[in-house]
């Protein structure tokens, strides 16, 4: 991904991420993997952790101590 010197990585990368969850690319109870967020965006796990507390905010995700990180039910769109 080429990234847009203008804004913060992890905002561009959680727009990728908010994209995947709103097309179905990401399922309900889908696992988002930090290590592979990493390893395909090439950043570092501050960065990541940046993305998910961001998308956990928004109710995007939910964060399970010890298991991970993972898609919420979504309410229906209008």
């Amino acid at each position: 991904m080429e990234f847009d010197p203008t804004r913060p990585k992890w905002t561009q990368i959680a727009d990728v991420i908010r994209k995947r969850i709103a097309s179905g690319e990401y399922p309900v109870n889908h696992l988002l993997s930090e290590t592979r967020i990493e390893q395909e965006f090439g950043v570092a796990r501050v960065t990541v952790r940046k993305v998910t507390r961001a998308l956990r905010e928004e109710g995007l995700i939910v964060t399970t101590h010890g298991m991970g990180s993972f898609v919420t039910a979504q309410p229906p769109k209008p």
